[in-house]
């Protein structure tokens, strides 16, 4: 007990004292992991360079050998969102986000990792990776919302600050995750297993003008108030899951990759239980992905990797807003309390699963063998639906495209450090609020990353 006790709070800690990442990118995971790995879009993965290819695809580990590396990055989100003037302006029920445009603060975010690879013997390795891959945190101190607070009451409609009109609003996700690997190869086949620890650290405000549509809340005849909504300190959740990977070297001149990531049971967040479906539930998705590498002359190398993503599995994550409509004190003739907020089919964010290609190139210049040069570029269609926008507005993870570059150079000591960037221009979405269909809520997102790396 005391050995799992030290594990939970040497989680904790990692996850208070690092920065949470920020919807990067692929939904809410990074585009890449490792620099070099960043450099190519993501892609690559079927031709490990790098420790942290092993939280890729734990069959890297021996293909690798011994590497030692960390690096750390500096993300920056710009998110906003607009809402159109209404008709309704929060009379007959309706709720109304206040017409114009608000940014997120928090724009700039520091992102460490490490990693290690050891031989065992020629055929056996062993790895260890601690890194963060997904998470989001949104921070909107303006904004309004016209509404009438008591519903039938006596209070009349009125316009209150922030952007559900329950003061400063947003969220704040983290996870952390270490993986423990084990490959082995046989001929041309490289596999490998890990298990995956993952912690997640939680915290939301503003979401307090919810309180009619939670199961708390409906459970008592509209007389308790949901406490584990918003407002509360910083939760946090703890899970394990797996990995599996192969490589084949197929030829000479192509590697073949597939992997896979279980889905992540993770503990509730107990403070936010009138907020997540099934009482505070906010599992880590599962993923499969796929990698080819292509040599196309002996100093360059050409990859394509294809990533897809369970988002929808994920009841917080992939259920729909209008799961609320069958909430009883919603208003719309419900009488289901499993799809208030907090409920068995309580609403989430409405997400799609998502698949996301990723091509990327490097080469070695000519006369210039310690450099090694690289280019990518990857594509998904964003998760969110349009009828989705109202609670995206504290997610708006919408970016569908990467541009990245970045380098390696190996200096005399045979150590080496890399470098890579990435930029997502901007996306926007659009749709109906579900509470005032007579406006529009636009979500709009573009990010720049840095990332440097060292390898010893």
């Amino acid at each position: 007990m005391k050995k799992a006790y030290s594990l939970k709070a040497g989680i904790a800690l990692a996850l208070i004292t690092s920065s949470p990442l920020v919807f990067a990118t692929n939904g809410y995971f990074t585009h890449g992991l490792g620099t070099k790995n960043k450099a190519l879009a993501g892609a690559g993965t079927a031709t490990p360079q790098e420790a942290m290819a092993t939280s890729v695809n734990p069959a890297s580990a021996v293909v690798l050998g011994n590497k030692f590396e960390s690096g750390i990055s500096l993300f920056s989100p710009r998110r906003s969102y607009a809402a159109t003037a209404s008709l309704a302006n929060g009379q007959g029920g309706a709720f109304t986000i206040d017409p114009g445009n608000v940014d997120s603060g928090s724009e700039y975010f520091p992102i460490p990792y490490i990693a290690r690879t050891w031989d065992l013997n020629e055929d056996t390795a062993i790895g260890l990776s601690f890194y963060g891959r997904g998470g989001m945190s949104t921070n909107y101190t303006g904004g309004s919302a016209t509404f009438d607070p008591d519903g039938p009451g006596p209070a009349p409609v009125m316009s209150l600050p922030g952007a559900y009109g329950a003061g400063k609003a947003g969220v704040n996700l983290m996870q952390a995750f270490t993986d423990i690997t084990y490959s082995k190869r046989n001929g041309d086949l490289a596999w490998g297993a890990a298990l995956v620890l993952a912690g997640q650290a939680f915290k939301a405000d503003g979401f307090a003008s919810f309180t009619p549509y939670t199961e708390t809340f409906a459970a008592s005849g509209g007389t308790a108030p949901a406490r584990s909504l918003s407002n509360n300190s910083r939760d946090f959740a703890y899970g394990a899951g797996f990995k599996l990977g192969f490589i084949w070297d197929a030829s000479d001149s192509i590697n073949l990759a597939l992997s896979y990531q279980s889905q992540i049971k993770m503990s509730d967040f107990d403070d936010y239980s009138d907020l997540f479906a099934q009482g505070g539930g906010f599992d880590i998705p599962a993923s499969v992905r796929a990698g080819a590498s292509f040599s196309m002359t002996p100093t360059s190398i050409l990859h394509y990797d294809i990533e897809h993503t369970q988002f929808n599995e994920i009841d917080s994550v992939g259920n729909p807003l209008s799961n609320l409509f069958s909430c009883p004190t919603a208003g719309a003739g419900g009488t289901d309390l499993g799809s208030c907020l907090g409920g068995d089919r309580g609403a989430g964010f409405g997400w799609d699963d998502m698949t996301t290609h990723k091509i990327g190139y490097q080469w070695q210049p000519s006369g210039m063998e310690d450099w090694t040069l690289r280019v990518g570029f990857s594509h998904g269609k964003q998760p969110i639906r349009d009828e989705q926008v109202l609670f995206n507005m504290m997610a708006p993870g919408v970016i569908e495209n990467h541009f990245t570059t970045g380098f390696t150079h190996v200096m005399d000591n045979g150590k080496e450090y890399s470098f890579s960037v990435m930029y997502a221009p901007e996306k926007k979405i659009s749709g109906p609020n579900p509470f005032d269909p007579t406006q529009k809520i636009e979500l709009k997102m573009h990010q720049f990353e840095i990332e440097f790396g060292y390898s010893w």
